[in-house]
């Protein structure tokens, strides 16, 4: 593989910007303040992307280059983030690879055939970025071009895609996914196989478009063992990693109820490990070591009193102690009902208590 450098889709080398203090702080590198943006600040909560969605759906939105660059820029202009996130599905490459899906309102992705037998497997085509995701990558180079801060390009880690190919929508044990692990190993190896070679091409030709920093997310991997990670998955997320070694952009690893794992993780790779709030960011910290961190607040404190979220924000902050290589974040995604004013009074307290550290 040759080395990528950004490049806007229309020819045109967007400037780089080394000193965002996201992009200092994802390098483990002292800022200004601490930065801080939130997942899934692009959508569900804002009035303006909910007057958008009235008119398009999910799956509408990322392929209308314009209206994807606009979703992901309202957060950026109402909330004052120091990154923006790409408006995207983690189950946006599965087109591309021949799966037929829908994203059911409330549910989340829906498959019509799940993904459970060798032949299911070598019947998924080879992902081809350019063939099926073009307005998503003229997107990114319109968001490079026009936002004021870094940009984040992201996809879904393997075994969370695996879990919605194998179970054929969202789970809450993924009994089918785990009996698919360890009675056909074959098979999961095989589909494991696919998936690192899809993510990485779709995360190569993010940052190829003018992406500046991504993230992996594994938002389910927290439902596995220690010993199903290590023997199962590690050497998968370790090809995954070392696939995008040669970005010169920040990588963010990101898992939901990792903590029993959160070592294995860190060794799977990855320059910023995220936390979720199940886990104080200082023990996150001492488990990850020289890593940077990004986390954790509990996303369900915005839905209460201002109080509540000030108090917990604080004690985060507290605990990192000024240390270079923290990104504030919530735990996980910004939650539909949740109050932009309070996630606009989040930005103003890190920024004033960040700098202060």
């Amino acid at each position: 593989m040759t080395a990528i450098s950004p490049r806007a889709r229309d020819g045109v080398t967007p400037a780089p910007r080394p000193e965002a203090r996201f992009l200092r702080a994802a390098r483990g590198l002292a800022a200004d303040t601490t930065p801080v943006w939130f997942m899934r600040q692009a959508g569900r909560a804002l009035p303006e992307y909910r007057a958008i969605r009235e008119k398009a759906t999910l799956i509408e939105i990322t392929r209308d280059a314009a209206l994807c660059a606009e979703v992901t820029l309202q957060p950026v202009r109402r909330l004052g983030v120091d990154a923006a996130i790409l408006f995207a599905d983690i189950t946006t490459p599965f087109t591309g690879m021949g799966v037929d899906f829908d994203i059911v309102e409330g549910r989340g992705p829906v498959l019509a055939r799940p993904v459970r037998t060798m032949a299911d497997v070598e019947a998924l085509r080879t992902f081809d970025p350019e063939a099926s995701v073009a307005p998503l990558l003229d997107a990114i180079s319109i968001i490079r071009r026009e936002s004021p801060v870094p940009l984040i390009g992201f996809a879904g880690a393997p075994f969370t895609l695996a879990c919605y190919l194998v179970e054929g929508g969202p789970s809450r044990e993924f009994s089918n996914t785990k009996r698919l692990m360890h009675e056909a190993p074959d098979t999961w190896a095989a589909l494991l196989d696919r998936l690192v070679e899809t993510t990485v091409a779709y995360l190569r030709a993010q940052v190829a478009a003018g992406a500046e920093a991504i993230q992996v997310f594994d938002s389910w991997v927290g439902g596995l063992s220690p010993l199903d990670y290590e023997r199962r998955l590690l050497p998968w997320m370790r090809r995954l990693f070392a696939g995008l070694a040669e970005l010169d952009v920040p990588k963010t690893h990101f898992g939901v109820g990792t903590g029993g794992i959160l070592d294995l993780q860190a060794a799977a790779g990855g320059d910023v490990i995220g936390l979720d709030w199940r886990i104080r960011l200082a023990e996150g910290r001492r488990i990850v070591g020289d890593r940077a961190v990004q986390g954790n607040l509990d996303p369900v404190l915005l839905l209460g009193p201002w109080e509540g979220v000030e108090e917990t924000a604080r004690w985060i902050l507290d605990q990192n102690g000024g240390r270079p290589g923290h990104i504030f974040n919530l735990g996980h995604g910004v939650l539909p009902a949740t109050n932009p004013d309070h996630l606009s009074r989040l930005v103003d307290l890190v920024h004033r208590q960040g700098a202060t550290l």
